[in-house]
């Protein structure tokens, strides 16, 4: 059993998470009208008043009811805001944003009254995921934000960064073990076990994808060419009439920033037209946190310090990315920039359990989507919270996705 004040500590720390990740929620909201907070601007996603009432939901599904034995304080929103209560189209009747805020507002007041009093050496893991899931939530709210105000806002800032002489370079990453993945209390289920790793000799860009070194894939008609996609890829690319990345401002200004709102089937496209390859997830996280010297991974590429403004562009703290050699406090040890935050970045990996793994806390959490169907993103974005940045921590979506701020880098054998 953990010390009395170390119980203090804990739930105190677990308090202060609770309560500035629900400010940044609630920020988001501010005076939002009601037509954007019902609004679904594409159908693969729900509004972003659903995902507010969906944050409240969970939290009283788990914190209150399973973990508490406490009744459900508003059965009447169990089918609106459960995952599987509803289909996405259906979700554009909400409450007013007022009266899911007060939802909101009672789920937590009850919450905090629970942290007081529990054991929470016990239940540390589970409250440490709500955190996660609500930041997970904001940053879906962000992009479906952008969605509606894509038009309007570009993505892109208008500054250079200055000139990246080495903007094509790659990192050498010696054949060997590392430990992927983390065991952590933190770490959610998909992440579990950490494992021992071999992996050989191969190279990977020491940058994300740019903007500029796109538009070159773009200038020699990369989208018109077959030669560079895969037949899914190329099926896709046709249907959809695609020319561009999705959050593409057209401004030479903005060329050292990393290319964002690309589908994985994009990317694998660009690999290609560059004689090149997507790295697989096991080479991406080698070489964002191993440190070869230590014999260990790191939690953050830049060593253990949880991730501020100084180490990299998270957290909505900009609004936008940056260029991609903004942070070289973040290099990881092999030095590799923007590996965390800024875009997230495609792999070529199948999304699926390590051996081992364990469902937590439930099985369609991560488990629905071991379907080999789901490609597995690394990273985090300008809109990622910090509770969700780590090197270990894995994202997916489905190939054709491009709403998500997704970028890449590239590799070789």
């Amino acid at each position: 059993m953990i010390s009395r004040l170390n119980q203090s500590s804990l739930k105190e720390a677990i308090f202060n998470a609770l309560v500035e990740c629900r400010l940044k929620t609630q920020t988001l909201f501010e005076g939002m009208e009601e037509s954007t907070f019902c609004s679904q601007p594409h159908p693969d996603f729900s509004p972003v008043g659903w995902h507010l009432g969906h944050i409240g939901f969970i939290e009283s599904l788990w914190l209150l009811e399973h973990s508490g034995g406490l009744p459900c304080p508003f059965p009447q929103y169990r089918k609106l805001f459960a995952a599987d209560g509803l289909p996405k189209s259906q979700r554009v009747q909400l409450p007013h944003l007022q009266e899911i805020l007060y939802f909101l507002e009672t789920v937590r007041k009850q919450v905090l009254e629970r942290l007081e009093v529990i054991d929470i050496e016990k239940e540390e893991r589970l409250w440490r995921f709500l955190i996660q899931h609500e930041s997970q939530h904001c940053e879906i709210i962000s992009f479906v934000l952008e969605l509606m105000n894509r038009e309007k806002v570009k993505m892109t800032k208008m500054i250079s960064g200055g000139e990246i002489s080495n903007i094509t370079e790659m990192i050498l990453i010696p054949a060997g073990e590392f430990e992927q993945g983390s065991d952590d209390v933190y770490a959610l289920d998909n992440e579990r076990p950490a494992h021992k790793r071999y992996l050989e000799t191969y190279y990977i860009d020491r940058y994300p994808v740019t903007c500029g070194q796109y538009r070159l894939f773009m200038a020699a008609g990369g989208y018109d060419d077959s030669r560079w996609w895969s037949a899914a890829g190329w099926k896709w690319r046709e249907n959809q009439q695609v020319i561009q990345p999705l959050y593409w401002s057209g401004d030479r200004h903005g060329d050292n920033h990393p290319v964002c709102g690309v589908s994985w089937y994009e990317a694998e496209a660009y690999s290609r037209f560059v004689g090149k390859r997507l790295p697989t997830e096991a080479e991406w996280e080698k070489a964002a946190s191993w440190d070869a010297k230590a014999g260990c991974s790191r939690v953050y590429p830049w060593g253990d310090k949880f991730p501020t403004s100084e180490y990299c562009n998270c957290d909505r703290s900009i609004g936008e990315t940056t260029p991609v050699n903004d942070y070289p406090a973040g290099k990881s040890s092999y030095g590799l920039y923007d590996t965390l935050g800024n875009v997230w970045e495609w792999t070529s990996t199948w999304f699926d359990g390590y051996n081992g793994f364990q469902s937590y806390p439930y099985i369609g959490y991560s488990q629905v989507y071991f379907d080999q169907q789901h490609r597995v993103l690394k990273g985090g974005s300008w809109a990622t919270r910090p509770w969700g940045l780590r090197a270990s921590f894995r994202n997916w979506y489905h190939p054709h996705v491009r709403q998500i701020f997704a970028g890449f880098r590239c590799a070789t054998s």
